[in-house]
């Protein structure tokens, strides 16, 4: 059967005269009836709206529901993917925290005050270049420079900073 379709007013009444045929040919497909009529609006919307409005369809109905069968398929498709890991929120909580715990906060608070306490037992010259090295990120060249030293110098006093620092952490 082939019906012509020209204006609006005619696709609506094309479109009322089929709604609960393809609300029923959605519902299986989707697998729920109030989904099904959420599909057949939208295949309302895009019939209705197509691209050249005056055109003649030679199958209008057949469109229609070839629109409700696409869309239907789409959303099955959007759904499953969704549904695939149905309690990933909850194995999102499983998930080990990337804070860290009390303990090794309360462990690195420690580990921090004994270090400040060994820098503070160096000669400023060492605490100097220490800090220079390993929290300025600066070369041993420009140390030198900086203190007025042999690179060899600066070397010797970063490498002797840290041997201090290190033996503080044994002994605590």
């Amino acid at each position: 059967m082939v019906v012509a379709v020209s204006c609006p007013s005619d696709k609506l009444q094309l479109y009322l005269s089929h709604r609960a045929a393809l609300v029923d040919y959605s519902a299986p497909i989707v697998g729920c009836r109030a989904q099904a009529e959420d599909v057949v609006q939208e295949a309302w919307l895009r019939f209705c709206g197509q691209a050249d409005a005056g055109a003649q369809l030679g199958n209008p109905v057949g469109y229609l529901y070839r629109i409700v069968r696409n869309l239907s398929f789409d959303l099955l498709r959007r759904t499953t993917l969704e549904n695939r890991q149905p309690d990933g929120g909850e194995r999102l909580d499983e998930l080990p925290s990337s804070a860290p715990s009390p303990e090794h906060q309360a462990l690195h608070r420690d580990q921090l005050r004994v270090l400040q306490d060994a820098l503070a037992l160096l000669p400023e010259r060492a605490r100097q270049a220490f800090h220079m090295h390993r929290l300025q990120h600066m070369t041993f060249q420009e140390i030198a420079a900086r203190l007025n030293i042999s690179t060899s110098l600066a070397h010797q006093l970063v490498r002797d900073a840290l041997t201090h620092c290190a033996e503080h952490l044994a002994d605590d």
